[in-house]
């Protein structure tokens, strides 16, 4: 029987998505308790995660309530963290290639996302940059995928895929509904500038991984989509 392993997650949290997706893809099991961003229990804090931030991960102990664990229970957080040690945990899910060079690669595109995509990306939603960023964020990435691949890297499902869906699912709400505090129509511009040749490796790969039945099994469209819309002030 295989250890206890609950998630801490929100629905409309990009690092949590990305822990999901990965133990749906490594086909593990697990528990995930919602924690209300807005309203978090004392307890979390105090017994799951000092910084009182989602995704946290309790490993191991006995099978508790998820709102009641256990001290024996291994806590961790940070998301990027989570993946690395479900990669350890499952080394058959090809979470992370076996091969060390494209141990490397996967990593180097693991960080390549929060740099060039969730570094460039949010400012636009905020309304404090165009959009310009984002297209060298994503032309930076798409010249890191290889031609004839359906995957990040290698020939499997990473956690350098499991990283950067989340922000393709909210590239993709916010190119199709133009929600954001940037001018209005920047969203719409942004999804045109997509759809031409120059993004076309990009794009085949977008669809792949927003098609996959882990993504559209953990995105909530309506939850991401309110969350956004706190954003709304436009600049006129």
């Amino acid at each position: 029987m295989s250890e206890q392993l609950t998630l801490y997650l929100s629905k409309i949290s990009r690092y949590s998505h990305k822990v999901e997706l990965a133990l749906i893809e490594a086909n593990a099991p697990y528990r995930a308790y919602q924690v209300d961003l807005d309203n978090k229990p004392e307890w979390f804090s105090s017994k799951v995660n000092p910084l009182g931030q989602v995704p946290a991960v309790t490993y191991g102990g006995p099978n508790v309530k998820p709102e009641d664990p256990s001290s024996l229970s291994a806590k961790i957080a940070e998301s990027n963290v989570i993946l690395e040690f479900l990669a350890d945990l499952y080394p058959d899910s090809g979470l992370l290639p076996k091969d060390p060079v494209l141990r490397a690669k996967v990593r180097f595109f693991v960080d390549a996302t929060t740099k060039h995509i969730e570094g460039t990306y949010f400012p636009f939603i905020e309304g404090n940059e165009s959009f310009d960023n984002v297209l060298k964020g994503i032309e930076f990435i798409q010249e890191l995928l290889e031609e004839g691949r359906d995957f990040a890297v290698g020939d499997h499902y990473t956690i350098a895929d499991a990283c950067i869906s989340p922000h393709l699912a909210r590239l993709k709400i916010i190119t199709e509904t133009d929600i954001g505090s940037f001018p209005v129509g920047m969203g719409y511009k942004l999804g045109e500038e997509l759809k031409g040749p120059k993004f076309v490796k990009f794009k085949k790969y977008a669809e792949r991984m927003l098609g996959r039945p882990s993504l559209k099994q953990t995105c909530d469209e309506e939850a991401i989509t309110g969350y956004l819309k706190r954003f709304t002030d436009r600049i006129q």
